[in-house]
């Protein structure tokens, strides 16, 4: 089905459905401004209305009639009808023949992966049409025949999309040089000289932070070959004399005794050194042939030594990229994690689950207790790589670890009765190969960090289980670092040329992981990623078109708008049965209802799973409204159990495949026993399990009396606990598989001792104000990584259970810690569209 049947039923059962539903957000309005309206005839909207100048009509607020509601509150959100022949449409289900297309479209994309698909770099293609093939000719003509054919018109190379000096001056003057050895294309020579005369002096305006890895090494070295060979360029241009200062700076971080003693990230520059020990050097080249996968250092390397292994590896490269060269290759690790990573953030990996295990699983398969870097079998580490690399697949539950000591961890799962060992005493330390001194760095040896390297160690290290003390230590440095980057203006990366990094890390800074939502973050990564306009930054600009393309975000943007017209149908459904239930008379305020949805609908968004978010939100103000109206006293909170236990003996006795007409629900006002809202609640769990009979097939009637019982029970006695294990519980129950019976195992009734002690705490933070929070906070974040250490540490068959409690429990803290983005957040998630 297109559409899960409680969505379906449910509209159809109030005359609301209909296959065009238009939406008018303005990207500018506040919340309490939306006003949408399903019309008694949805088929006649936008008919019979005067066109608006603007596809936007003028927002206005609506009450439903009758309402009592106190109207200090936000007004209750109706559907608004958009006017005019030009306006926007959402269609639900209209758009699943283009996602399908869209989601094929990927899914070749996935399938073709392999050592990582990359652009060619012109620098690096020039030090290969150097290469003597013995006989004073190229031994690579193709990759001179790539240089004379891929000259830009003003007579530069280099990326033909972005202009950057540093990038245009070196891969420039390295084709000039590399046609001027064998004294072809004299023209194309001249030109590239021109270019160069003319823009050398601009390397000055140029942001460091932008500057080609390497440059500073690689570009000197580069000109005193061009002076070698009587190229007529400018050697004391002013800027120059600041790279040849960052040139000695740099080596002198990483001395020659050690980098040819252990592999460091000089390899991937050599062709930029002299006076080097080609006999240590090589007992340092990777598997592959190359020196640390850099199709011009590996092309120095060869022209000194004439190895064999090296020009293995530059003649599959060239054959591979069909006479040009990247400026890094392979590249299949980053390519596999950042995909992972952009479908993720993008709100569709659902689409790609079994690509996105064998991306993973490849991952693993090359994981080392030290790291990893950008390509397989690397003896250099990276922190990027590996802090991402390590957020991903213990996110989806490969065991890694961060570095802690194991005394002797056994853990045990009664499920399938077996064990999961951790060698007793061993320790893993992988990301304290990036530490010193309480700082963490990219590389051993590096100049200045980079921005993303940071930002994607602080996202790991959010994923701290107890005692992990080396990411708590990198949660601290990473964070300090962001924000004091983020205060001074000064969130460029020197790795990556992206759309909106700072806004990134903005939100990431304000939104803690434990509290990010999947649909905040997505609506808002939707905005940030630049698909095929984010560019990298290597010894050269190049893109990654497998990682970076329109071809994700569009099918973002088509799934978001899809998933996002379901849920303003529902919340509309939503609305109608707060009313007809006139729950606003029990303590449920309007903006409380919007919040209840929201929670649930930011959180299990997907239009497949409409059963379990209808009954989170109506779980959740069902609480509200019975904590409201009977929490004050024990005698009408045992009064309110005693009569929802009949209640639960009658309905028992009917037939819970129908709704039962002979339980009339009271009207507010008539009733002032709790009878009227046990009736509410019974009515709406009958209405529940006969949505989840429908859809799924299996009765669940009495598993959802016995729950809601439970926590009766536990509320009864005076507390408040008991709320999170219940939402969880309601959740399950409409899965479509059962996983009811892990309520009684040893690791569901933990995680629930967990979820109800972060709803309290939670709760209490919510009184609190902002310069009280912060201890408080800290008491939430030790229950979440013990949680977290429960969830991740799972086996598969108990693993969808405990990301039900992460899910619940991320929202609460949401809840507690985001008040000051709520509204906004609730307006840009529901309401406003993605264009």
């Amino acid at each position: 089905m297109s559409l899960q049947y409680y969505a379906l039923n449910s509209i159809q059962r109030n005359n609301l459905f209909s296959t065009k539903t238009t939406v008018s957000p303005s990207p500018t309005s506040s919340l309490s401004s939306y006003v949408l309206k399903i019309s008694e005839s949805p088929l006649s909207l936008g008919r019979d209305k005067p066109r608006s100048s603007s596809i936007y009509t003028k927002l206005r607020t609506q009450e439903y009639p009758k309402s009592k509601e106190i109207q200090h509150d936000l007004p209750l959100i109706h559907w608004q009808q958009l006017q005019g022949d030009d306006a926007p449409q959402i269609s639900i289900g209209s758009n699943d023949i283009a996602i399908e297309e869209a989601v094929k479209r990927v899914k070749s994309i996935l399938s073709n992966l392999s050592d990582g698909e990359i652009t060619i770099s012109a620098y690096d293609t020039a030090w290969v049409a150097l290469i003597d093939a013995g006989d004073k000719t190229p031994a690579f003509p193709s990759a001179v025949k790539w240089i004379a054919s891929n000259q830009l018109s003003d007579g530069s190379w280099g990326d033909a999309h972005l202009f950057s000096y540093h990038d245009r001056l070196i891969n420039t003057l390295a084709c000039v040089v590399a046609l001027t050895t064998w004294n072809l294309y004299p023209h194309q020579c001249h030109k590239g000289i021109t270019f160069f005369r003319e823009n050398i002096g601009k390397l000055e305006e140029e942001d460091d932070e932008h500057m080609p890895i390497g440059f500073e090494v690689a570009f000197p070295s580069l000109l005193e070959i061009a002076r070698g060979i009587n190229i007529d360029v400018p050697y004391d241009s002013p800027g120059l004399k600041d790279i040849y200062a960052k040139k000695e700076l740099k080596l002198t971080r990483i001395p020659k005794e050690i980098m040819h003693k252990i592999p460091t990230t000089l390899l991937h520059s050599l062709e930029g050194m002299r006076d080097l020990d080609w006999e240590k050097l090589l007992k340092l080249q990777c598997q592959d042939g190359s020196f640390l996968f850099s199709p011009s250092s590996t092309a120095f390397a060869f022209t000194q030594t004439r190895d064999s292994k090296c020009l293995g590896y530059l003649r599959n490269a060239v054959k591979r990229f069909n006479g040009g060269v990247p400026n890094v290759f392979p590249v299949d690790l980053f390519e596999h994690i950042w995909i992972v990573d952009r479908l993720q953030r993008l709100g569709i990996s659902r689409y790609f689950e079994k690509e996105i295990k064998e991306c993973l699983d490849y991952v693993h398969r090359y994981w080392t207790d030290k790291g990893i870097c950008w390509a397989r079998c690397s003896h250099v580490q990276d922190i990027d790589d590996t802090s991402m690399a390590f957020r991903l697949l213990r996110l989806n539950g490969y065991q890694v670890s961060a570095g802690r000591r194991y005394s002797f961890l056994i853990i045990y799962f009664n499920i399938c009765n077996h064990f999961k060992y951790l060698t007793p005493g061993s320790k893993l330390d992988v990301f304290k190969v990036f530490e010193k001194e309480g700082e963490f760095f990219c590389f051993a040896g590096q100049s200045n960090q980079a921005v993303t390297g940071m930002f994607n160690l602080y996202r790991a290290s959010q994923l701290a289980f107890p005692r992990e003390e080396i990411l708590k230590n990198a949660k601290e440095f990473s964070s300090k670092y962001l924000q004091h980057k983020q205060e001074k203006g000064e969130l460029l990366d020197k790795w990556i040329i992206m759309k909106d990094l700072p806004g990134e890390i903005g939100l990431a800074l304000e939104i803690p992981w434990y509290a990010s939502l999947p649909r905040v973050e997505t609506r808002f990564y939707i905005e940030q990623y630049g698909g095929e306009n984010d560019v990298w930054i290597g010894k050269t600009l190049y893109r990654m078109p497998y990682v970076n393309n329109n071809e994700y975000l569009e099918l973002a943007k088509q799934d978001y708008n899809n998933c996002q017209a379901l849920h303003q149908l529902e919340w509309d459904t939503f609305q109608k049965w707060y009313e007809e239930n006139w729950l606003s008379e029990w303590g449920v305020s309007r903006s409380e209802l919007l919040e209840c949805y929201y929670l649930a609908a930011a959180t299990i968004f997907e239009a497949e799973r409409s059963l379990e978010r209808m009954v989170w939100a109506k779980s959740s103000v069902l609480v509200k409204a019975i904590s409201f109206s009977f929490g004050e006293s024990s005698d009408s909170r045992r009064s309110f159990f005693d009569q929802f236990c009949n209640y639960t003996v009658n309905a028992r006795r009917t037939d819970h495949h129908f709704i039962d007409r002979s339980m009339r629900l009271d009207q507010p006002g008539s009733v002032q026993t709790s009878s009227g809202l046990v009736g509410i609640l019974i009515g709406t769990l009958k209405q529940i399990s006969f949505d989840h009979y429908m859809s799924h097939g299996r009765d669940v009637n009495s598993l959802l009396y016995q729950s809601w019982g439970h926590w009766l029970e536990k509320w009864k006695l005076g507390g408040d606990e008991g709320h999170g294990e219940l939402l969880v519980k309601m959740i399950i129950l409409m899965k479509n598989n059962d996983l009811t019976n892990f309520f009684s195992h040893p690791h569901f009734v933990r995680l629930s001792e967990i979820i109800n002690r972060i709803n309290l705490i939670a709760q209490y933070l919510k009184t609190l104000r902002n310069d009280e929070k912060e201890k408080t906070k800290k008491r939430i974040e030790n229950e979440m990584e013990q949680m977290l250490e429960l969830v991740f540490l799972e086996v598969d068959t108990f693993r969808d259970v405990s990301i039900t409690f992460l899910d619940v429990a991320k929202a609460f803290y949401y809840s507690a810690s985001c008040g000051d983005h709520l509204q906004t957040h609730m307006a840009k998630i529901l309401f406003q569209k993605v264009i």
